[in-house]
């Protein structure tokens, strides 16, 4: 390997590192006290993004049912051909972008408005028809991505990826979500074994 491939990878490292301390600073405290409550009283959440924001949405639906909050994700593409029919008035729908203008979320943006289900928005651009259209932002401040050409999905999935486990961390709090729980849904793998004591 070049030294100049190891820099980099340790360069990669020191930029997702701040990017996930600067969470925190850039945080809307009001937006996301409201967001938590909005997910720990609807009866369902939905999310959808695109690209490597979809895979964090993807784990964020995987990681809101492990604590028993009826999650699913929906990809865009089948959001917009009958997949929408399944979100309600009283749901959720968070919706992931950092420019808040991806195409493919601009229909469902107005489908769930129609709908009258809460959205909530993740995104750094505030003036976005995502932000417009939400009832609740939570804003997201990008220094740089991580890699070598600045333009990969690094420093920002970090910065997706922290804000969703902070909300999961305040709706386990907030909920009052158990281990005994966890362990009557997850009896599998050395997580199961741990919590159900199985030697």
């Amino acid at each position: 390997m070049k030294n100049e491939a190891l820099n980099a990878a340790l360069k990669s490292i020191e930029i997702e590192a701040a990017e996930a301390a600067n969470v925190a600073k850039s945080m809307d405290m009001d937006a996301f006290a409201k967001a938590v409550d909005a997910l720990a009283n609807c009866p369902r959440i939905m999310t959808c993004a695109s690209g490597s924001s979809g895979i964090a949405a993807k784990k964020f639906a995987h990681s809101l049912c492990c604590i028993e909050r009826g999650a699913m994700f929906m990809p865009p593409c089948e959001a917009v051909h009958g997949g929408l029919g399944s979100l309600k008035g009283d749901d959720v729908m968070i919706m992931v972008s950092r420019g808040g203008k991806t195409a493919e979320l601009l229909p469902i943006i107005d489908v769930c408005n129609k709908k009258g289900a809460t959205l909530i928005a993740v995104t750094e651009n505030l003036e976005s028809p995502l932000a417009k259209a939400a009832q609740i932002v939570l804003p997201m401040k990008i220094g740089s991505e991580s890699d070598p050409t600045g333009l990969m999905a690094t420093g920002s999935y970090i910065a997706t990826i922290v804000i969703f486990d902070a909300l999961l961390s305040a709706l386990i709090v907030e909920t009052g979500y158990t281990r005994e729980q966890f362990g009557l849904i997850h009896p599998g793998g050395a997580v199961g074994s741990l919590l159900n004591d199985k030697k």
